[in-house]
């Protein structure tokens, strides 16, 4: 959270309304992102998934830079990349040079499962901004599109600090 010079944190300076509907937001949101993944029927767990969805974004990957992504230490992105090589939804590889480095890669059917996953999210956010009137969504949208660039480029997808600055 950032201080005013008064010494005041910002949220102390928005209406307690918008905070509050901000919270209501991401609760959507992430109700959203929680019921796509009940489309596998319980083929992935949600951590697992999160995996599945960075390495759709990074491609091949060295596994230090997915647990970096994720935040999450070595041995537990091992741990779970072992569980995703074993129901045939990553690849496990290394590197010729490297005989230490292991990297990580989504399989056919690991892809198949971020691409359903993406595909719900899309129709369940269509179908809840449809109950928006259309000169609405446009503010809608932009509003959303002042909230992620006012969030910063990978938030969200990248580690961070927990602590707010």
């Amino acid at each position: 959270m950032t201080t005013l010079s008064t010494g005041r944190s910002a949220a102390a300076e928005l209406a307690p309304q918008t905070v509050e509907i901000l919270q209501s937001a991401t609760r959507v949101l992430a109700g959203v992102a929680l019921r796509s993944l009940e489309v596998l029927d319980g083929a992935v767990t949600l951590p697992q998934f999160r995996m599945l969805a960075v390495l759709a974004d990074l491609g091949r990957a060295r596994s230090v830079q997915v647990a970096r992504t994720l935040g999450l230490e070595a041995s537990t992105v091992t741990r779970l990349a072992g569980r995703l090589v074993a129901a045939g939804y990553v690849v496990r590889g290394g590197e010729p040079r490297h005989r230490s480095v292991v990297t990580l890669e989504l399989t056919a059917a690991g892809q198949e499962l971020v691409s359903r996953v993406a595909a719900w999210r899309e129709q369940e956010l269509a179908r809840i901004l449809e109950q928006i009137p259309p000169a609405d969504r446009v503010r809608v949208t932009a509003a959303l599109s002042q909230l992620v660039d006012a969030a910063g480029e990978g938030y969200g997808t990248i580690s961070r600090s927990l602590v707010p600055v």
